[in-house]
């Protein structure tokens, strides 16, 4: 399963609700537009390494953008941007689950109801 950001940020904030669901997944994963955004987060260089250490040792497999993933992105932008504002990050990451045959876990669900071929676990904190 693919976690979304936000679903992260709760888990490293301690919400248990959010450990309980990246601890069930025995093969967590997360796209590299996930990875960047928490560190922009970041704000300073403990935090940084915070970050890393956090997935490093929950074991994420990170994801890359390779090129079915943009191009799949670049179609969820060409039909659902200007109808439902799709930002560049979630059709980013959306296509990563998409393209990698994972679900994705996120809060954030109505960024991504949008994307017909994306399979959604919801998360409420």
């Amino acid at each position: 399963m693919v976690f979304d950001t936000d679903v992260l940020i709760w888990a490293m904030r301690g919400n248990p609700g959010a450990a309980e669901v990246i601890d069930a997944e025995p093969s967590p994963s997360l796209s590299a537009i996930s990875y960047m955004e928490l560190l922009k987060g970041a704000r300073d260089l403990q935090e940084q390494r915070l970050i890393k250490r956090f997935l490093h040792d929950v074991g994420f497999e990170l994801l890359p953008v390779s090129t079915n993933v943009s191009h799949r992105a670049i179609v969820y932008m060409e039909a659902f941007f200007l109808s439902s504002g799709l930002d560049l990050a979630d059709a980013l990451i959306a296509a990563t689950a998409t393209e990698c045959g994972f679900r994705l876990c996120t809060a954030n669900d109505q960024h991504y109801r949008i994307v017909p071929d994306l399979e959604l676990l919801v998360f409420r904190p």
